[in-house]
């Protein structure tokens, strides 16, 4: 199981950079095109998708690596005792959300495909099909958070703490800018 979870959240990020290069190209391309008087105005709506494909994809694999911003200023300083107990209130709390947001984006998205719903830009395809980054990047997201909240219920340390103390013992504190 560990293996399947830590090849998803890689290839949740592998993906996430995929799209993150797809726009570079997109934007780079349009820019030419322009100069050539090529119309390219749906660029720009799939260049909004891919961002947030990008975005929720590039979640899981930024959460796990200790990438994501955290309010550590308290944690620092408590007894190791003390702080697992508010580490397992954070991930609590965070894992209610995020299975908020991921049921509500999932039902979203479903609606869209039952209604049939057709973008509003120059691109008029079926807008489920731009939402599903949105609801499968939040469930990858809540799969990474129940995760992390199981290793802390074990007693062991999150897997983004580690990240970020390897980092730093290495000398790289580019994260904490």
């Amino acid at each position: 199981m560990r293996l399947f979870l830590d090849r998803l959240y890689i290839y949740s990020g592998a993906l996430g950079a995929a799209f993150i290069a797809l726009i570079a190209i997109l934007m780079v391309g349009q820019s030419i095109l322009r100069e050539f008087g090529v119309r390219t105005g749906a660029v720009n709506d799939v260049v909004s998708w891919f961002c947030a494909a990008a975005s929720f994809f590039a979640m899981p694999h930024a959460f796990k690596h200790g990438d994501f911003v955290r309010v550590t200023l308290i944690l620092e300083k408590l007894n190791p005792k003390v702080r697992r107990y508010f580490e397992l209130f954070c991930l609590s709390i965070a894992c209610l959300s995020v299975a908020y947001l991921a049921y509500w984006a999932n039902k979203f998205t479903y609606e869209s495909y039952l209604f049939n719903e057709k973008a509003q830009g120059l691109l008029p395809i079926s807008i489920w099909i731009p939402q599903s980054s949105f609801a499968l990047g939040s469930i990858f997201l809540l799969i990474a958070m129940v995760d992390e909240l199981f290793i802390v219920l074990l007693g062991k340390t999150p897997t983004y703490v580690i990240a970020v103390e390897e980092r730093h013992a290495a000398g790289d504190f580019s994260s904490d800018v």
